[in-house]
């Protein structure tokens, strides 16, 4: 991602970086803060993302999941999720993964307190038996390949705590 800042009516032209997994799915970076304040221009947030689901892509109206992952607390591995239409949003806290499955074609719009680091990303399965999450339409789920091979949570690379 690259920042321009256009003198010009103190606007920022900011190309977007997206990441293609596959033809069903893409992310994109919309905003990192790091990049606006280098261009000393007001930030707050840390970074905001898009993705772009076709309908039952398992990541991203949308069923939004969040797993409690922070070892040694008493909700390890229970799942909460929420049905959500255009304007709603599910607040998902430091320490729970989080999953999305489109149930049509969807534009997700997500904001984040840690930036991206593709090295940094972890996954757990979407279908782990120890967790149970109810999709809606586990039968169409459409995966790309770095989701087909996420561990079990019980295996999963996890450096959460519940303090």
């Amino acid at each position: 991602m690259s920042l321009v800042v256009a003198k010009v009516l103190a606007t920022s032209c900011i190309p977007v970086t997206a990441f293609f997994d596959s033809k069903q799915v893409f992310f994109a970076e919309l905003w990192k803060r790091t990049e606006h304040l280098a261009a000393c221009l007001p930030s707050n947030f840390v970074q905001v993302n898009l993705s772009y689901s076709r309908p039952f892509v398992v990541r991203g109206r949308v069923f939004d999941v969040a797993v409690d992952i922070r070892r040694g607390s008493p909700h390890f591995g229970r799942w909460v999720a929420a049905e959500l239409g255009p304007g709603e949003a599910l607040w998902i806290p430091p320490g729970f993964a989080h999953g999305f499955q489109a149930l049509e074609e969807t534009h997700f719009l997500y904001l984040v307190t840690k930036e991206y680091y593709p090295q940094r990303d972890k996954c757990i399965r979407r279908d782990d038996t120890t967790i149970a999450v109810k999709w809606p339409a586990p039968d169409k789920a459409i995966l790309s390949q770095k989701d087909r091979n996420c561990p079990p949570l019980e295996e999963a690379e996890n450096n959460f705590e519940y303090l």
